[in-house]
């Protein structure tokens, strides 16, 4: 809330390109296409396709063409996609992406891992794709992996951050995502690096991008709030994880923060009923349960029906009262 007033929220999808990155099962084209189709008509902001990383890379998204050709754009949405370097962004344009997505990490150590590159070689590589980018008058949003903790090199300085958010901003970008790759956030440090973002870049859109290996992807949320944040990732069923935090689990649930969302009073656009009958049939696609809570518990107020024999415990109750 700000002045005590509920905010308005803008939420991003990002199951279909995070989430689905790490399942061990293809889902079929078809079924991605579909699934899309189902979530554009829930009031997000974004929806995250695909990835335009090699296919030997991420098999699970080798189709990112046939599924960003294939899917009905609802207005009002962004559709988004990740782009690892200039020849995935040759393939975006191609396939008509409405925004670049660039990934890289303020910890050295994990942008060696995960991209093979130190964080100079991403920088330099990136900047060919969003000067690309502008070219195609294409907007650029930045996701910055480990802001807030990497799980191999401990704490992140706010000061490495703020310099990595400051030299893509000279680049032009559009907006940076402050990651919480592997679950290490904590709510004032959370409020702390996200006030500061916004101080030292108010022209850029920030959005927060939070995972719950740790039980606190709820409370972070609140506190990016608080600090200002309007825009945040989330994955549909909590699915996602990275594959470089041994027991990390996936993006906070789109349905259960919004639940919470909804709640407090924020809008956020969406339509809860809907996401939960999407996460059913997400489910069903990726075919294991998925870590969400409300899409099994159901929304706070769900009714549910006393027990069969409800009649005779309120007569013998009743009883009870009448004799004394």
């Amino acid at each position: 809330m700000q002045n005590g007033k509920p905010a308005r929220l803008y939420i991003n999808e990002v199951a279909t390109r995070d989430g689905f990155q790490m399942e061990g099962r293809f889902i079929p084209t078809a079924d991605k296409v579909a699934l899309i189709d189902r979530l554009g008509g829930l009031g997000y902001a974004k929806i995250e396709v695909t990835s335009f990383t090699s296919p030997k890379a991420i098999p699970a998204l080798a189709d990112g063409e046939a599924v960003m050709q294939r899917i009905q754009r609802a207005p009002g949405v962004v559709y988004t996609a990740l782009i690892p370097n200039r020849r995935g962004a040759e393939r975006a344009l191609a396939a008509g992406v409405d925004e670049f997505n660039l990934v890289m990490s303020c910890s050295e150590t994990h942008n060696l891992c995960n991209l093979r590159m130190t964080r100079e070689q991403s920088f330099a590589q990136l900047a060919e794709v969003i000067a690309l980018a502008r070219a195609a008058a294409v907007p650029v949003n930045v996701s910055l992996s480990c802001v807030f903790g990497c799980p191999m090199e401990g704490e992140v300085e706010p000061a490495t951050v703020m310099g990595w958010i400051a030299r893509f901003a000279a680049l032009g970008v559009a907006g940076i995502t402050l990651c919480d790759t592997t679950g290490m956030a904590y709510p004032n440090q959370v409020q702390a690096l996200c006030g500061q973002a916004i101080a030292r870049q108010p022209a850029l859109a920030i959005t927060a991008h939070f995972h719950d290996t740790r039980a606190m992807g709820a409370v972070n949320t609140l506190a990016a709030i608080a600090a200002g944040i309007r825009r945040f990732d989330m994955s549909l069923g909590g699915i996602g994880g990275c594959p470089y935090a041994p027991g990390a689990s996936g993006n906070v649930a789109t349905e259960d923060i919004v639940h919470m969302l909804d709640c407090m009073g924020h809008d956020t656009g969406l339509d809860l009923a809907g996401l939960i009958e999407a996460a059913g049939a997400l489910e069903a696609l990726v075919q294991h349960p998925l870590p969400a809570q409300v899409s099994r518990a159901g929304v706070r107020l769900k009714r549910h029906l006393p027990p069969l024999d409800f009649e005779q415990i309120v007569a013998r109750a009743q009883g009870r009262g009448a004799g004394g």
